[in-house]
Order: structure tokens, then sequence, then C-alpha cells
């Protein structure tokens, strides 16, 4: 993925989804990560004093997973940020966390280029790569590539947010499944002659990092938008004043627009359609979930799995 190829995104739209994406990642997948990385510092011997991690952030836009993930690992950390824009790479780093969660430091360095390029010489002496709905947007050689790095670096990957494919509203609206389809299909269109992974990256990542010979575990994340959705979402949305409405409308304008662009003779349903669902959301009248999932690989040591 060139940096002539790569999708752009506006610092507006990920600081507005900041919230939804900290409540959906899901913490069932740290306990693993953070054993897999106590067990490799361990594995030395003798251990050293104050193992630093090394974290590359693939993607990371304005650094949201940075800030979510980093106060919850211990110890020193140094994270890499990657991402082909300039901009948003310099506002990543000013807004990283500079502690960890026992108060050890955290420092920080910027690479622009082509993430979809790391190498096994790449990834030597990286701790974890790490990476926010990103898988949805590679291809599947991109994500062999990607697999084979990890697996040939005995780097863990925890890969967050992905789409799967599936949106459900309440109330329903009989052309809910026709916009479903065409978005789905607009996910796994050919850009730059590069075929997109779309709904199928999650699934598609699970194959290929088990292929590699790494023990994959994936765990829902779903966003939950909307009054009712924000009362019965439990932990995943622990403040129920949070305001999702300005999301969700931006979300709805996205999503109908891919498959608005993916299916012309939608159009004019699909812009009633459109006017419709911002009407109820603006009205506090619409839930929506956005189903996603989260997926962490970790390598299995020689000798046994991990």
């Amino acid at each position: 993925m060139s940096d002539t190829d790569a999708v752009r995104y506006a610092p507006e739209w990920l600081a507005l989804r900041e919230g939804a994406d900290a409540a959906a990642r899901t913490p069932g997948l740290l306990e693993p990560l953070r054993q897999h990385l106590a067990d490799t510092a361990n594995a030395v011997d003798p251990p050293p004093r104050d193992t630093k991690l090394v974290i590359r952030d693939l993607g990371c836009g304005t650094g949201s997973m940075g800030r979510w993930l980093a106060p919850r690992l211990n110890g020193p950390q140094h994270w890499i940020l990657h991402d082909h824009d300039p901009d948003l790479l310099t506002l990543a780093a000013e807004q990283m966390p500079r502690t960890s969660a026992d108060g050890s430091p955290v420092t920080v360095t910027t690479e622009r280029g082509d993430i979809a390029r790391l190498t096994v010489d790449g990834l030597r002496g990286t701790s974890l790569v790490t990476a926010s709905a990103l898988l949805d947007v590679l291809t599947r050689d991109e994500l062999d590539a990607l697999a084979a790095a990890c697996e040939g670096a005995g780097c863990p990957a925890l890969l967050a947010l992905s789409v799967v494919g599936r949106v459900d509203l309440s109330p329903a609206d009989p052309l809910d499944t026709a916009i479903t389809d065409a978005f789905n299909a607009h996910q796994r269109r050919v850009d730059h002659g590069r075929r997109l992974l779309g709904p199928d990256a999650v699934m598609t990542a699970s194959e290929v990092f088990a292929r590699h010979g790494m023990t994959v575990e994936v765990h829902a994340s779903p966003w939950r938008l909307g009054p009712a959705a924000r009362t019965s979402a439990g932990p995943h949305r622990p403040d129920p004043e949070t305001d999702d409405s300005a999301l969700m409308a931006e979300w709805l304008r996205g999503w109908v627009g891919a498959a608005r662009d993916q299916r012309p003779d939608l159009a004019a349903r699909a812009d009633t359609y459109l006017r419709r669902r911002l009407q109820a959301c603006e009205a506090g009248q619409l839930r929506v979930v956005v189903h996603h999932r989260d997926v962490l690989a970790l390598p299995r040591r020689s000798g046994g799995p991990s």
C-alpha cells in the first residue's frame, strides 16, 4: 500500500470516533498479551533490567491506539508511529501518553512510509505490532506479508476494530439490507489495482496468521451508538451521558455514501433513506451497532505452543 494508494482520513473524523473506538476495544485480549510480553522478557537469562517494550503502531492516524494501549501496559515503552500522512504523525506524536500503567516513561518516534512492506528485518527488536481499523483496507498479499514478518521476527500483533460486514439498526428499515450489502461490496472493491479485504479481513487474518504458525484469538468489539444502546452496553459504555449523535450522523453519511457509490441504481432511494435515518438520529430515536472484531496473534515459542 503505497503513499499514493493509501486511504486518507480527516483528523476530525478520527477525533469524532475515538471515544467509540476506546469503548469498543476489547480488554479481554490484554491479559494474554501481557502474559506473552512478560514471558518473553523472562525467557532471557538473566532477565534484563528495565526491559523497554518497542511497539509499532501501523497506520496510527492521530494516535488513538497509543492513547488507549500505552496506559494499559506496564514498564517503559518506546512507540514507533507509522503513517503516510506527516500531519497525522505530528499530531499523534504530540498527543501520546508519556507514562505507562506503572508510571514508567513512554517515548515516541515517527516513521512515514509504506506500512504494507514491513519485513522481518524491519521488525527485529519489536515487542508488539498494533493497529486500529487497518486490516480491512489491506489486500490478502499485504496481510500475508505482515503475518510472515511478525512470525519471522517473533513479534505479536494486536489488530483492533476491523469491520465484519454486519450492522444492526433499530428501528429497522426495509432498505437496511440493500445498503449493508452495497457497503460491503464497496469495502471489497478493487482500489488502484488492489482488492481490499473489507469485511473478510478478520476471517482472513485468522487463517493467515495461523498458517504462519501463530496462535490467534478473536474478540468482538462493536460500536454501540444511540441512547438505548449506551444504557444497555454495560462495560462498553461506562458514561451513559455520552452523546453519540454527531458520530452516528457522520458514520451514516459515510456508510450510505459508500453504498451509493457502489450501487448508483440505489441513489434516489439511498438519499431518501439517509434523510430518514438522520432525522431519527437527531431526534434520539436511532440505535446502531456496528460490528467489529479485534485480533491478537501470538508467536509460538520454540519448544512448544505459547
